[in-house]
């Protein structure tokens, strides 16, 4: 049927900031809905909280609404604007639950909004554990044995009739909060109490444990005829028991049989129809015994899912923008495929190569955590990679984690003790796939392999491969003895140069020119959602090592931006958003954009958000042949982040223009040594300083410029292994520490400022000209990370003797640095002075919040300075009324016996945004008091 015109106007409801279990998957999905819905003239408001998004930016839709995620922001907008109907399917379980809240209190009845894309009795019924099972097993199908429990007797009583192992799984959480599974009654108390405490209605279903099973998950599209299409098939690579979030995942399916797929499809669209009167998406989870193939149905989301914006990615299907459309009416047949523009959008896509999804964990950030994996989410981001094959994605995956890892292993850092490496393997953890590989080097056998892990023997076949594939490259001592069958074998399966040169014990250059002249080079294939059987008209490529090459090179001018890579913590979606707002600049400036990056989250790896996107690592050796294939004007570094910064010195190098600021201006920025020098030379005051090679320097520099020290590493972001220390122990296992994870890193040594304010300045140079993006002032004081301090936009307690000290020094920097783009300085202000911390020749993690409480293009104004353009032909205006505080966003509930305190290394995961009128504003006096006990206690 047609869209239904009674809608003119739909209010979005966005996921507020990033944390554990609820990432930048959903910024995507919003942003690919309100473009769908602006397509067919509807007016699209938003509302979200989170400034570092490009769903909260004025292209994205009509009206932008940064306020709180709550019921009274909601009336407000209602008050505000003729709201017909509200889509709350895009935002998550945070907006969901608004939603809810919002249908409980009468406020869509009240204003006439119509809800779309959800039924609010599906979303109950999905989301209450024990009406969920009647349902499920009403239909037919089956479910693990599971009671309900609402209190601690109950619980008891439950685990008693079902025994042990168990699973406790809080209902109306996300992300697996509170749950875990109980091998033994002694831990069951414990992980009760966790389990009730973590459900908003104190209400757990206690499930019979299925360890060992093969988890899947299918996205699934649904219209208002009850036409539904299955999108993609993912398969977890780790067994039950580990949260598919936090899982390894494969698309297509490789092991499941014919039969039991045909059996998976059939449950999931019953089940899908069976939940109630809605269009959209919808994801369900399912375990299998591998031994009988018996099914049972863990779950289901009668919404977009995290799992939603990987498989649009995987395929190339856009789920968020189709679904968008099925909300307001239309249905599939009506709808035409995005990538191919001429077939129906009610098909199934066709995979004529495998992805691969690694997860990205930070527990490094979490001193105290426990790395083991389980019901709970616990990785901060994802990566995904395509290839032909299973191996050559999975290489590329760990090419992809930004861990310093050039493949799965053969790379330094194998481990050879067979003890550890089979307690790694039963106790799960964020790098058990490595020690897989190790214990099949060692000569672990297979089914041991398979016993400890539960890991389908399929995959663990398919890694023996790869071990079998060095002991034969063992055979040979330089690159130029290698037959050319082989060495192309080697690529296909995803070797990298740097492991095969590490297994020679080789230069990797050497490896590379020889491949080179053997004429083994990548080629490009696209993303077309039908394995080729139609013409595809979306410019979505992979490499892989074949014949033909699809990606055919334009006779335009062309600019290459490098993304950001997986999200963590110090490094997360704001990068994002500057690479998206660089991409489109370039655009208006006439080039064509190209995007490199491999975070299947993103609004960058959007399909046709730049001219080309190349779905691949951020890693030397892709983005050089992509280069060397394409022939750009040059590489834009300044916007993903230090990802994409730490590359630039291999640009310059290889002789690629870098567009902007500069490589040694660059390098001069980041070494924090030549930077506290350079600060010498122009009479600018800084913190006394050292830079150390080793131990007996560090201590010595620390006594010279005294006590309490800032102990920091060079080419860092997020103040990684930054630490205050206060005497010679301390200073000692710190430096250690740096020294044993970064070995060919310098350590610099800086007297710490105790009770000194800080602040920070974005601002845009062009060669001759700064302007001044913003000025904020963090609440918390010096020592604690940028990205984990509360901060006012403009600052409400510095002097204008200390406002002009910071513009004077920043203009000094910018224009001595020879920037051209973006610069992020930070000071600390003591005793009325002055003193420059360190500064950033590239956007911050602060330039979207800048931009968006001044509701100013620093971004596209930035980009297009990189090209050559002088601030002069700007006319920047600013708008906020009053002051924007940013509020850091922690996931501390993921990690109960973490360290908590902060410091001069980056905790936090995400942030908001908050708009006040004066300094009296409650929100505001509540971060002072805060600051107050902190700076007391």
């Amino acid at each position: 049927m047609p869209k239904d015109h009674s809608i003119k106007s739909v209010l979005i409801i966005g996921s507020g900031p990033i944390i554990i279990g609820q990432a930048c998957e959903f910024d995507y999905s919003g942003t690919q809905a309100s473009r769908s819905l602006r397509e067919e003239g509807i007016e699209v408001s938003l509302i979200n909280s989170n400034p570092a998004t490009i769903m909260t930016d004025p292209l994205t839709a009509d009206h932008i609404y940064l306020l709180p995620l709550d019921v009274p922001s909601l009336i407000k907008i209602l008050e505000e604007r003729q709201i017909d109907a509200v889509l709350p399917t895009m935002g998550g379980q945070t907006a969901l639950n608004l939603a809810i809240e919002a249908g409980k209190q009468g406020v869509w009845d009240k204003y006439n909004v119509k809800m779309i894309g959800v039924d609010l009795e599906a979303i109950d019924l999905a989301e209450n554990r024990e009406r969920f099972k009647e349902h499920v097993i009403s239909l037919g199908l089956s479910h693990a044995p599971s009671q309900i429990a609402n209190s601690f007797l109950e619980g008891k009583e439950a685990a008693q009739a079902i025994g042990f192992p168990l699973v406790i799984r809080p209902s109306f959480t996300l992300g697996g909060t509170g749950g875990g599974f109980v091998m033994v009654e002694e831990d069951f108390d414990a992980a009760l109490r966790r389990g009730l405490d973590a459900s908003p209605t104190h209400e757990v279903m206690i499930d019979k444990a299925v360890l060992g099973w093969k988890e899947y998950e299918l996205e699934l599209l649904r219209d208002a005829n009850d036409n539904v299409t299955i999108i993609c098939t993912v398969e977890n690579l780790d067994p039950m028991g580990i949260h598919t979030g936090d899982s390894i995942t494969v698309a297509p399916a490789m092991t499941l049989s014919d039969t039991a797929f045909q059996q998976m499809r059939n449950e999931a669209i019953k089940l899908m129809r069976s939940m109630g009167e809605f269009a959209g998406g919808c994801n369900v989870q399912f375990a299998m015994n591998p031994e009988t193939e018996e099914l049972i149905c863990i779950e289901i989301n009668p919404r977009v899912s995290r799992s939603s914006a990987l498989a649009s990615k995987a395929t190339g299907y856009p789920i968020a923008k189709i679904a968008a459309k099925l909300a307001i009416g239309y249905t599939l047949d009506e709808l035409k495929n995005q990538i191919t523009k001429n077939t129906s959008a009610f098909f199934e896509p066709t995979l004529d190569y495998v992805i691969v999804k690694m997860p990205r964990w930070n527990f490094e950030k979490f001193y105290g955590s426990d790395n083991t994996l389980g019901l709970q989410m616990k990785s901060v981001g994802e990566v995904m990679a395509i290839g032909r094959t299973f191996l050559e994605a999975l290489q590329k995956a760990c090419q992809s984690q930004e861990n310093n890892r050039a493949g799965l292993g053969a790379d330094k850092k194998e481990w050879i003790r067979t003890e550890d490496i089979l307690e790694r393997l039963e106790k799960v953890s964020d790098d058990r796939i490595y020690r897989l590989k190790d214990a099949l080097r060692l000569g672990v056998p297979t089914k041991t392999v398979h016993k400890l892990t539960r890991i389908d023997p399929w995959y663990i076949t398919q890694i023996k491969q790869l071990v079998e594939l060095e002991k034969e490259l063992l055979k040979y001592n330089v690159a130029e003895d290698l037959p050319v069958e082989f060495f192309r074998r080697l690529k296909v399966c995803g070797y990298s140069d740097a492991q095969i040169a590490w297994l020679l014990r080789i230069n990797e250059e050497e490896v590379t020119k020889q491949r080179y002249k053997l004429g083994i080079r990548r080629t490009y294939k696209m993303v077309d959602t039908c394995a080729a059987e139609f013409e595809a008209k979306t410019p979505y490529f992979y490499s892989t090592f074949d014949q033909e090459n699809e990606s055919i090179v334009s006779d335009k001018k062309k600019i290459i931006v490098l993304g950001s890579g997986p999200n963590r913590i110090g490094q997360g979606i704001e990068f994002d958003y500057c690479c998206v707002h660089g991409v489109m600049a370039i655009k208006e400036a006439g080039y064509e954009a190209i995007m490199i990056n491999c975070n299947p989250e993103t609004v960058s790896t959007d399909f046709d958000i730049a001219d080309k996107l190349y779905f691949e690592p951020i890693f030397w050796e892709h983005i050089k042949e992509i280069i060397d294939l394409e022939q750009p004007e040059g590489v834009v570094v300044q916007l993903g982040g230090q990802t994409a910064l730490k590359l630039a010195e291999k640009l310059h190098q290889h002789g690629i223009k870098i567009i902007g600021t500069d490589f040694d201006s660059m390098d001069l920025a980041e070494d924090r040594g030549r930077f506290s020098d350079r600060l010498k030379e122009l009479s600018i005051p800084y913190p006394d300083y050292g830079v150390a090679d080793d131990v007996d320097q560090a201590i010595d520099i620390a006594n010279k410029v005294s006590y309490p020290v800032l102990v920091r590493p060079s080419y860092v972001l997020g103040g990684q292994r930054m630490r205050i220390v206060i005497n010679d122990d301390e200073l000692q296992r710190q430096v250690l520490s740096i020294f044993k994870h970064m070995p060919d890193n310098k350590v610099l040594i800086d007297q710490f400022l105790e009770r000194a304010k800080e602040a920070e300045i974005d601002a845009i140079c062009d060669g001759e000209d700064v302007h001044i993006m913003g000025i904020m002032e963090h609440i918390e004081p010096a020592g604690i990370h940028s990205g984990d301090s509360s901060a006012v936009l403009p600052t409400y307690s510095l002097s204008d003797d200390v406002l002009d000290q910071m513009a004077k020094y920043t203009k000094q920097l910018a224009l001595d640095l020879k920037i051209k783009g973006l610069i992020n300085i930070q000071f600390a202000i003591k005793d009325e002075k002055v003193y420059v911390i360190e500064a950033n020749p590239r956007a911050s993690r602060t330039t979207p919040f800048i931009a968006k409480a001044y509701q100013a293009p620093f971004l596209n104004i930035a980009t297009k300075v990189m090209l050559g353009a002088k601030l002069k032909d700007f006319d920047i205006v600013k708008n906020l009324n009053g002051y924007a505080i940013k509020i850091p966003i922690f996931s501390f509930n993921k990690f109960p016996n973490v360290d908590k305190q902060l410091g001069p290394e980056m905790k936090s995961t995400g942030e908001a945004i908050h708009f006040i009128e004066d300094l009296k504003d409650p929100v505001f006096l509540e971060i002072e008091r805060q600051r107050y006990m902190y700076l007391t206690r």
